[in-house]
């Protein structure tokens, strides 16, 4: 991975120390930068003034908080995994897993080009089949008026790619076209939006009808990441446990309303990292569980086996359209901190660390509901949060009966 600065995730004991502790831990297993450090020690929110700039009508800002996911190795290199989220399970579920995939090699995975997917709708289109050959016909031209409108992405050394041209509604003319472009490390929604928008006109003048919406998809079918592990039954907790896993995981390919509950352990863990590192992680869900209903019912986005070598092998795979440049990624003080910590600055190799932090949620998911039951560790957890509760509503008491 590039930039990773972490030497290495294994941190045995990391949730016993004490905040200040487990702070100074990662700035030196990241090397985290002195305002990074400094921006963590205050707390790593941010001011309503930042806010403000971020988002509409606020009035303050309401914080997550920002954990540190041990233990991940993929592709054959340690990170660090910050996540934002509430739930303290989450957390410790995906640093447990890792914990056991480190044992056998850790995580794997690959990304495709990071190809976002600009959409072009016209209605009533005269003949919506000779639309089909003129659009063709003209697909280089249509491809440079979309160029021409993301100079930038161009001399980065992205840009349009390629179109395809679907009729939606033959008897009232809908077709689509859909554009295909490269936009190197930004998630890309302002990009595409722009070459939609730039290439409508000249779509219109070849086929006619009219002019439609000029958007993107969050379903970005170019942009797949594939993650899997491989598994001794051992550190997983012997065999029956792996097979129990396994049946688990066949429940979810049999069953749609499983499915679902299936993908959401899996989103928990990503949409953590997501959120903690400023993406759209709106997006991801919408396009991980689109991907999820293609074809003949919902099914899962990761599968558990038992290989003929006595391995269990889980595999994910996903639409993952995130970036390391722009939107939120250098406005917000904690996102630039929480890029530090990740170490990662190429979109496909952080869409990879995403979904392994999704895989590692979904094995200690099934892990958990194979073996002890879901409650047990998460109860113990939950009781912890609300003692916590009880202590802050009684020192308000306290504090309200002196006034």
């Amino acid at each position: 991975m590039t930039n990773n600065h972490a030497k290495t995730s294994r941190l045995p004991g990391f949730y016993r120390h004490d905040l200040p502790r487990r702070l100074d831990l990662i700035r030196h297993a990241a090397e985290l930068s002195d305002e990074a450090a400094r921006h963590l020690e205050g707390g790593g929110g941010i001011t309503p003034n930042v806010a403000d700039v971020l988002s509409e009508n606020v009035i303050a800002t309401h914080g997550l908080p920002l954990s540190v996911a041990v233990n991940f190795r993929v592709n054959g290199r340690d990170v660090l995994v910050p996540m934002a989220v509430e739930e303290p399970s989450v957390v410790a579920a995906a640093s447990n897993a890792a914990r056991i995939a480190r044992l056998c090699g850790g995580f794997t995975g690959d990304a495709d080009a990071p190809v976002m997917t600009a959409q072009v709708q016209l209605d009533g289109v005269p003949d919506p089949h000779l639309a089909e050959a003129l659009v063709a016909a003209n697909k280089e031209a249509l491809l440079a008026r979309g160029d021409g409108a993301i100079p930038s992405m161009v001399a980065r050394g992205g840009g349009c790619r390629d179109l395809e041209v679907r009729v939606l509604c033959p008897d009232t003319g809908v077709v689509v076209v859909d554009v295909y472009v490269d936009v190197r490390d930004a998630m890309g929604a302002n990009i595409v939006d722009s070459v939609a928008e730039a290439m409508a006109p000249h779509v219109q003048e070849l086929i006619g009808g009219d002019v439609g919406l000029r958007i993107l998809t969050n379903l970005p079918l170019r942009r797949l990441v594939r993650v899997s592990v491989r598994l001794s039954l051992d550190p997983v907790g012997g065999r029956d446990l792996a097979e129990g896993i396994v049946r688990a995981s066949r429940f979810a390919e049999l069953d749609g309303r499983r499915a679902v509950t299936h993908n959401k352990g899996i989103m928990n863990g990503i949409d953590a990292v997501a959120v903690a590192l400023g993406q759209d992680w709106r997006s991801i869900e919408a396009g991980a569980h689109a991907f999820a209903g293609m074809g003949d019912g919902y099914r899962p986005l990761a599968t558990w086996r038992i290989d003929d070598d006595d391995r269990l092998v889980g595999e994910l795979v996903m639409p993952m359209a995130v970036g390391t440049v722009g939107g939120s990624t250098r406005a917000h003080g904690g996102v630039r901190a929480a890029f530090e910590i990740i170490g990662i600055r190429d979109a496909g190799e952080l869409g990879v660390v995403i979904a392994a932090a999704g895989l590692a949620s979904n094995l200690a998911a099934l892990r958990a509901l194979a073996g002890e039951g879901i409650q047990e560790g998460h109860m113990r957890l939950h009781h912890r949060k609300a003692a916590v509760t009880r202590e802050q509503a009684e020192a308000e008491a306290r504090a309200g009966s002196r006034g």
